[in-house]
Parts: C-alpha cells; sequence; structure tokens
C-alpha cells in the first residue's frame, strides 16, 4: 500500500477556523452550532461510510489520535507502537442530528466489548473509543456505556477520553468505501455494516 505522510495533527481543544484545518467541537466557520464528533470502532474505512449515511453529518475524516507520536503515518500506527488509534472526526448539524443519535449508529457499526479488535483486524490501533469535545458529550458517552453494556453479556470496553490532537489519514484512505465500492473488504465487511445501519433508520421513518 502506498505510503503517504498525513499532514499536520489538530489540536482539537482549540478554536477552529474550520472544520478540518482547526477545529474546535463547539463552533466552525460551517456555521452557527456546528460541532464534532471523533469515534473509533475498527477500521476507519468502515465508520467513515456508516456515518457518511447520517443526515445531519456535514463531513467525515477519517485519521489518527490517542497516540504518542507526531505525524504518525499508517504504517507508523499499523506497528502498534505509537499508540494511535484509527478514528474519524465528524463534523455534524445537532440541530439535524443529536450527539446521542450519533452514539446510537456508533453502538451499531461495531462491537464495543472486543478489546483491541473488530472481526479480523487486530491491534490497538482498532481500540473502541469515544473522544469527546465538551463535557456534555463526555456525559452522553458514559451514559451510552451503561446502556449499550445491557444489550452485551460481555463487558464494554470502550474507551471515553478527551479528544487529543487529530491527524487526518493519508488521503487514499478517505472516501474509502465510496472510491472502492467492489474491493473485497468493501464487499465483505462494510457493506454488512451499511446494511444494518440503513435497516435501523427505515424503522424510525
Amino acid at each position: 500500500m502506498e505510503n503517504e505522510k498525513s499532514g499536520e495533527g489538530i489540536d482539537e481543544s482549540k478554536e477552529a477556523s474550520s472544520p478540518k484545518e482547526n477545529p474546535s467541537g463547539k463552533r466552525t466557520s460551517e456555521g452557527e452550532g456546528v460541532q464534532l464528533a471523533t469515534f473509533g470502532g475498527g477500521c476507519f474505512w468502515c465508520t467513515e461510510a456508516v456515518f457518511e449515511l447520517v443526515e445531519g453529518v456535514q463531513s467525515v475524516v477519517s485519521g489518527y489520535a490517542g497516540g504518542n507520536t507526531r505525524n504518525p503515518t499508517y504504517d507508523d500506527i499499523c506497528t502498534g507502537q505509537t499508540g494511535h488509534a484509527e478514528v474519524i472526526m465528524i463534523t455534524y448539524d445537532p440541530a439535524k442530528v443529536s450527539y446521542d443519535k450519533l452514539l446510537e449508529t456508533f453502538g451499531l457499526c461495531h462491537d464495543p466489548t472486543t478489546l483491541n479488535r473488530q472481526g479480523a483486524d487486530t491491534g490497538t490501533q482498532y481500540r473502541s473509543v469515544i473522544m469527546y469535545h465538551s463535557e456534555e458529550q463526555k456525559v452522553a458517552a458514559e451514559k451510552w456505556k451503561v446502556e449499550i453494556a445491557k444489550e452485551h453479556a460481555d463487558p464494554t470496553v470502550t474507551e471515553i477520553a478527551e479528544a487529543p490532537v487529530f491527524y487526518p489519514a493519508e488521503e487514499y484512505h478517505q472516501d474509502y468505501f465510496r472510491r472502492n465500492p467492489n474491493a473485497g473488504y468493501c464487499t465483505v465487511v462494510i457493506r454488512p455494516k451499511l446494511d444494518k445501519v440503513k435497516q435501523a433508520q427505515k424503522k424510525e421513518e
């Protein structure tokens, strides 16, 4: 796989000039009240494709967060030595979709009970994690974790942590499913997740 350098990291705790370049998690130049959400639930190709289905989500960027190395590449994080998780940073309009709804979708598209693994994807980079951008998101995430635990026999292992510096992944990772819908991984792993979320959305119509 091609090895390109990812861009400079984004300090998610600081004020923003745009959602991708310097997000605050509260407001951006996209409009009044636009917010951020950051989730890790296995391979970011999967979570990115899922959240692009959600009405009210304006953009989804795949990237790396939660590690100890600056400007990590995909090859770097695959060693398991940098500490980063594969995550997605979502820009969304809370007037159209609530954070609770995003959490609900997060619970649908991955298994929160498998430690450092989703399906055949194994390693700390595939851990289940919610990175909150505000105290309100933290409270909501903690409540979600309690509720989701009732749906599983095994303990929930999802980490909840303050959103750290976010490093956008290499360009070839962005919109992966849209650009490669017939690739083996997309057909076998991603498409069933999309079907599950679409079915849940239809039930709510």
